[in-house]
Parts: C-alpha cells; sequence; structure tokens
C-alpha cells in the first residue's frame, strides 16, 4: 500500500524527538470514560500505554488528523489489495483513532492486534520524515499517532474483541 499522505508538519523533524518509549504492561481496560464503546466497536477488554519518543507537533490539529485518515484511506482505495481493515478518528477534536477489521477472523486477538500494529509500523517508517531524519528504526506508528496528535488507539474485530492504546 503506498503513503500518499502529504502533510507539512511531518516533513518537519526538528524538535519531535522526546527520548525513550516505554509500553506498559497489558491490564484490564478503564471504561470510566468510555462512550465510543458499544457503538463503534465493544469495549476494550485490554488497555496498554505507550509512552512515545516523539512529541506532538506544532501544527498538529483536528484538520491534520482527518488528513491523515483521509490519505490513508486514499492509499488503501488505490491499492489493489481488498480492503480488510479501516483506520478513522472520533473524539470532540478527532483525538481518538479506531482501527476496525471488516472481515471476519481478522484482529480478534491481542497478538493480531499488535501484528497489525507492527505492520503499520514498518509502514509509518518508510515515511520522509523518519527517513529523511534517521528514525525509521527508532520510531513506531505509536510515535507518528503522537506526532499528529492522537491520544488513543483502539484496535477491533469489529464485533467482540477490543485492545486500546493510549499514547503519552
Amino acid at each position: 500500500m503506498r503513503w500518499t499522505v502529504t502533510m507539512a508538519g511531518l516533513l518537519v523533524a526538528a524538535g519531535v524527538f522526546a527520548g525513550p518509549a516505554a509500553a506498559q504492561e497489558v491490564r484490564p481496560a478503564d471504561l470510566s470514560d468510555e462512550r465510543h464503546a458499544g457503538y463503534y466497536y465493544p469495549a476494550p477488554q485490554t488497555e496498554e500505554t505507550y509512552v512515545a519518543r516523539a512529541r506532538t507537533l506544532q501544527e498538529a490539529s483536528r484538520t491534520l488528523r482527518l488528513g491523515f485518515i483521509t490519505g490513508f484511506t486514499k492509499g488503501q482505495l488505490e491499492s489493489p489489495t481488498p480492503i480488510w481493515f479501516v483506520i478513522y478518528a472520533k473524539g470532540s477534536d478527532s483525538e481518538k483513532m479506531i482501527i476496525t477489521a471488516l472481515e471476519e477472523g481478522k484482529i480478534d486477538t491481542l497478538y493480531r492486534a499488535r501484528g497489525l500494529l507492527a505492520a503499520l509500523t514498518a509502514m509509518a517508517r518508510q515515511l520522509p520524515v523518519f527517513q529523511e531524519h534517521g528514525l525509521q528504526d527508532w520510531f513506531t506508528f505509536f510515535d507518528l499517532a503522537k506526532m499528529l496528535g492522537f491520544q488513543q488507539i483502539t484496535v477491533t474485530d469489529g464485533k467482540s474483541y477490543a485492545h486500546r492504546v493510549n499514547i503519552e
């Protein structure tokens, strides 16, 4: 799949590096502030926190996040490979990314969710902002999400499984 996203904010890497990242252990999801569960995905069974290496770009905005989603979807639609998952944004400022499987048996375990996120990391590492500044071996898809201002990513099979990653 091609990345067709052109975002001026991603072309400037100065100031986006924050330091080492740390992922916390997977734990039962805290649903105290959950309003999208039951509508866009089932209540997440688990969650974890990723402390990003990147900083949020100064230019990060709802418009930039929606531009990323639109560009990603455009790349999927232009690919000869059938689309089996979608990425979209929700929240009052489009700060919550949701990744939903469109086919039965996809993203239905934590391990499959992590596999998809690893594939998205491989794709993100091809972006010029990562390549030109030597970050392709260091930054992940979560770091890209942080740069764009996403605060959380929920991955779901669209039926009965969901996992949330909070991004700090």
